[in-house]
């Protein structure tokens, strides 16, 4: 099994950050197989949605609006509202496996790959990319 580790900058704000080109440039000519996704965070997630149109900020708002940053949680350390960042994962869970069929990434037309973060106290986020081959 290949595997390898992947920086990603989310920034101050909640942010949806498309990491496709680099699970593709991953996985790129290495046959068939799976590609698992895992971010080791407590505050942050994946998930698999159009970009670009729209959606990414639509899912932000969706977030917002299940889980608000107010002073509501029990997890209070971090900046206000930040307990709502440990609950997303149970919604957004911190991994996904791909097929990937001769070494690209098996995903629809407008599919991408995206890391989730609410969670402005940690702008950098590490994401772990392991190949399986078929």
């Amino acid at each position: 099994m290949r595997s390898d580790v992947i920086t990603v900058q989310t920034g101050p704000r909640p942010a949806v950050r498309d990491i496709t080109a680099e699970a593709q440039g991953f996985v790129s000519g290495h046959g068939d197989g799976l590609l698992h996704i895992f971010v080791p965070h407590a505050t942050a997630g994946l998930a698999i949605i159009e970009t670009g149109s729209g959606s990414d900020d639509d899912l932000l708002t969706a977030l917002d609006g299940l889980l608000p940053a107010d002073d509501r949680w029990r997890h209070r350390h971090g900046s206000a509202g930040h307990g709502r960042d440990h609950v997303l994962p149970a919604f957004l869970p911190p991994y996904a496996t791909l097929p990937v069929l001769s070494g690209r990434l098996a995903l629809g037309t407008w599919q991408s790959l995206c890391l989730v973060d609410t969670n402005g106290d940690n702008a950098t986020r590490q994401v772990r990319f392991s190949f399986l081959p078929g």
